[in-house]
């Protein structure tokens, strides 16, 4: 791992040892929280209907290529 962000954990380690802020230790746990949510959990039915139609378009090899796509729309990119 970057020996850069061990030093910021170590950092960040060290002030959340010192922290005495009982808000600011709560919004922290919150995002910890929010992190640990699955994605999946968090988009709506028609989302994940549409991930799943296109999972099985994959499976089924419906696929178009990527250089085929880019041919496609190059004009708007």
């Amino acid at each position: 791992m970057d020996l850069s962000l061990e030093n910021k954990k170590i950092e960040l380690i060290q002030w959340l040892s010192t922290l005495n802020d009982k808000s600011l230790i709560d919004k922290l746990m919150k995002l910890r929280e929010k992190e640990k949510n699955d994605w999946w959990n968090e988009i709506s039915a028609s989302e994940k209907l549409s991930i799943e139609k296109g999972i099985q378009d994959a499976d089924n090899g419906k696929l178009t290529s990527h250089s085929n796509v880019k041919e496609i729309y190059e004009k708007w990119l």
